[in-house]
């Protein structure tokens, strides 16, 4: 049972959206106890918004399940922390982004995104929501990670859409040297430059956008 659960974490927290970006936001949690509330503190200030100390150890506690179910080693708990870390700020200049231009998911599109995560293995969602309570993650939040990922993806295709260009010389190579059709070539090549364009946009808005890292700070 170990084995599915993870497997399943794994399907629903790596989802094939189109540019497959992996991007979080900061967003206010509904903690379990005041105690815990008190003990909280910013560990970042992405231009107006800040990641609290709670949002990122349970994004740190997401990126285990993730590398536990591709059979990836885990680095050092530190350098876990700063990667996952880097990853929510970038993420939160996004979220920002899409605030601005307007971009949301309603409950409805998320609602059956998330049925058909579970469906794809084989769970109802009762079964979802119980396997990932076994790795340690509620469903309330896998569901706003989720919803997170859709409206990314649509930020993607505004932003990253319009700077990809194929050419016939391009689609033929990959032809011949993958021995694909013309769709199969053009869709393979637009991914790849999409994923090269979108990476060079990333380190763009990174360097634009006001970030103060308090990890370390004490």
């Amino acid at each position: 049972m170990r084995t599915r659960r993870t497997a399943t974490l794994g399907a629903s927290l790596m989802l094939a959206l189109c540019l497959g970006a992996v991007p979080l936001a900061s967003h206010a949690q509904n903690f379990q106890s005041t105690e815990r509330q008190a003990l909280d503190r910013i560990v970042a200030v992405v231009n107006d918004s800040a990641i609290m100390q709670s949002e990122l150890q349970e994004r740190v506690v997401q990126a285990r399940s993730q590398l536990g179910a591709r059979g990836a080693d885990l680095p050092p708990e530190r350098e876990l922390r700063e990667q996952v870390l880097e990853r929510m700020i970038v993420e939160e200049v996004q979220m920002q982004m899409a605030r601005e231009a307007g971009l949301s998911v309603d409950d409805t599109e998320l609602n059956r995104q998330v049925r058909a995560i579970a469906e794809n293995n084989g769970m109802t969602l009762e079964q979802f929501a119980d396997a990932l309570e076994a790795d340690g993650l509620a469903l309330s939040s896998v569901r706003e990670e989720i919803r997170r990922e859709l409206v990314l993806r649509e930020l993607h295709q505004r932003q990253i859409g319009g700077r990809v260009s194929l050419s016939d010389r391009e689609v033929e190579r990959f032809m011949q040297q993958e021995n694909v059709s013309r769709e199969e070539a053009q869709q393979a090549v637009f991914q790849r430059k999409a994923n090269e364009e979108l990476e060079v946009w990333l380190q763009e808005i990174r360097a634009q956008a006001f970030v103060d890292n308090r990890l370390n700070a004490r």
